[in-house]
């Protein structure tokens, strides 16, 4: 057992080996029709496996929010014929790990075993996805998790505001409600929603494999069939698009508390539109560049309004949209509010200089090689890029298609993408010279 500890503790020495590796990605085909991504590296007797299924939280049916998420959170509570410790207890006595997240789009499965064991821990991985026991024990358990967590949101101006632009942005669709639920969706869920929500969202015909690490293309090829062969062949139908037509303005949910916290943002742009990059580059410049973008330089470094502002793109497979967060004095937000709105402007009709883009393009070639640091970082990348419609060659020619963006390039995306009159401020706190109003929906 110290032996398999001390392997996993020296993962970190063949980051630079690992790194290599991820440039030479191998498609792998199983014999009942899986298909993974494979980043072979055999220093280290280790292997890191990643699975998505498409769908996620939006699945939930209606009336039944938080479903999937509550459903998630019970994979590694019991299967078979073992409780919660007892599955813990057998992944812990193979030195494996798995890990089980949600998100709108997708259900995250990680799983990290040692090649010795590999054959057990696919094995227990499977048994959780295959047979959860969904016992009620452990449903009432990881439930009040969950209930106690949606208590604590109801105070956290974060996450009030984040709701607030999500209504706003989506209405009615899933994407316009939190996926963790609601207190009384929640506590309404049943065993029969659990088995409902699994074959809902985990199922042959939306699964997305990576794996890096100590396993050949043969051996990867049939534990795809072992892992995933007993799963239902289709899962729901995935929800519809959702037209993003955000109202420009603020929307202020009264909270008692010193300084107003900020989600801002209007429609966005698709992972697969042909000026997404563009427009993540525009956005490293904007505000996605740390303490050199615009938006830190302006709102916190020239002004002093805020400790922090920074802006992302968020390609949700069914309404992208474009969002930023600030947090500020209540005396002062309105300001804020104000010198953002006027940097979006001026980035839609200005654009960007040269020396920006030389600087943006430094640091995010230079970063790029960075991310594959570990064979965990490299299946995780895999796995996103397949999720992303991106071909193996992506890690290869990404930083050529930086280099290749021009001054134009950002500017006209710029100008398609930015839009200063839609954009929408939810402001959670006591804003001085912003009154209270609701957004659309709400």
């Amino acid at each position: 057992m110290m032996m398999r500890f001390a392997l996993i503790a020296g993962i970190a020495l063949g980051a630079a080996t690992t790194a290599q590796a991820a440039t030479d990605i191998q498609t792998v085909e199983s014999e009942n029709g899986f298909t993974a991504w494979l980043a072979e590296e055999h220093s280290i007797p280790f292997v890191a496996l990643e699975l998505r299924f498409r769908g996620g939280a939006s699945l939930d049916e209606e009336g039944k929010r938080g479903a999937t998420n509550l459903m998630v959170g019970l994979l590694e509570e019991g299967s078979g014929d073992m409780d919660a410790r007892g599955f813990a207890a057998a992944a812990e006595s193979i030195a494996a790990n798995f890990s089980y997240d949600v998100g709108d789009d997708a259900v995250a499965v990680s799983a990290r075993f040692l090649t010795e064991t590999r054959d057990e821990a696919v094995d227990l991985l499977r048994q959780s996805l295959v047979e959860p026991t969904f016992s009620e024990t452990a449903l009432e358990r990881v439930r009040a998790q969950v209930l106690s967590s949606i208590r604590s949101d109801v105070t956290d101006p974060d996450t009030l505001a984040a709701e607030s632009f999500a209504k706003a942005a989506f209405g009615d669709h899933p994407y316009g409600s939190p996926y963790i639920g609601s207190l009384e969706s929640v506590a309404a869920l049943t065993r029969e929603d659990m088995q409902t929500a699994l074959h809902n969202a985990i199922a042959q015909d939306r699964v997305y494999v990576s794996a890096a690490g100590d396993i050949t293309p043969e051996e990867l090829s049939q534990l795809m069939d072992d892992l995933l062969s007993d799963l239902p062949e289709t899962g729901a139908p995935m929800p519809e698009d959702v037209d993003v037509q955000m109202q420009g303005g603020e929307t202020v949910v009264p909270f008692d508390t010193p300084q107003s916290t900020v989600v801002f943002g209007h429609e966005g742009i698709a992972r697969d539109d042909p000026d997404f990059f563009a427009a993540y580059v525009m956005n490293h410049i904007l505000g996605g560049g740390g303490f050199e973008a615009r938006l830190m330089q302006e709102v916190r470094e020239k002004r002093g309004l805020t400790y922090g502002v920074y802006s992302y793109l968020v390609p949700k497979d069914h309404g992208p949209v474009y969002m930023g967060r600030v947090a500020s004095a209540n005396d002062r937000v309105g300001e804020a509010v104000q010198v953002i709105r006027d940097e979006w402007a001026r980035m839609a009709e200005e654009g960007v200089t040269e020396e920006e883009l030389e600087r943006a393009k430094t640091y995010l070639t230079g970063a790029y090689p960075l991310r594959f640091d570990s064979n965990a970082a490299i299946a995780g990348i895999l796995v996103g890029m397949q999720l992303d419609g991106l071909d193996p060659e992506y890690v290869l020619t990404r930083n050529d298609k930086v280099e290749a963006l021009t001054v134009e390039d950002i500017n006209r995306v710029a100008k398609r993408l930015l839009k200063p009159e839609a954009l929408h401020f939810a402001i959670v706190g006591q804003p001085e010279g912003l009154q209270e109003v609701s957004a659309p929906g709400q």
